[in-house]
C-alpha cells in the first residue's frame, strides 16, 4: 500500500506534494498512484529512441510538470534534466537520463503496487 512514509523513503518531498494538494493526503496519494501508468514515459522513451527531440521535448516537459507539482524528486531531477537538454534541441545521448528516468519510475510502481 502506498504510504507518505514509503514516498519520503522513495525520496519524494511528501511535504511540498502535500502542500499542493490541499494537505489532503488521500488526495495526493491518489495523483501519486497515476504517475507509474502516465503515457508520456512511454512518448518520452519513443521520441529519444527515433531521435525525435520536439516531440522529446514535449513529453518530458508534460513529466516534468506532474512530477515536479507531486515533489517526486528521484524521478523529477533527471527529467528536469532532459527537459532543459530537449528544450534546446540538443543533440546527444540521452540513453543513461532516460534509464534513471524508467528506473525511478518502475521504484514508484512497486511502491504503489505493494
Amino acid at each position: 500500500m502506498l504510504t507518505i512514509e514509503g514516498l519520503k523513503a522513495f525520496g519524494a518531498n511528501t511535504d511540498e506534494g502535500m502542500a499542493r494538494c490541499l494537505n489532503r493526503e488521500d488526495f495526493y496519494l491518489r495523483l501519486v498512484k497515476t504517475v507509474p501508468g502516465e503515457g508520456n514515459f512511454q512518448k518520452l522513451a519513443d521520441a529519444v529512441a527515433s531521435g525525435d527531440l520536439n516531440a522529446g521535448f514535449e513529453a518530458a516537459h508534460s513529466l516534468k510538470g506532474v512530477l515536479s507539482n507531486l515533489s517526486l524528486t528521484p524521478i523529477a531531477q533527471p527529467v528536469s534534466e532532459m527537459t532543459e537538454l530537449l528544450r534546446t534541441r540538443t543533440q546527444t545521448d540521452y540513453s543513461a537520463l532516460l534509464a534513471e528516468v524508467l528506473k525511478q519510475r518502475d521504484a514508484l510502481k512497486a511502491l504503489c503496487e505493494e
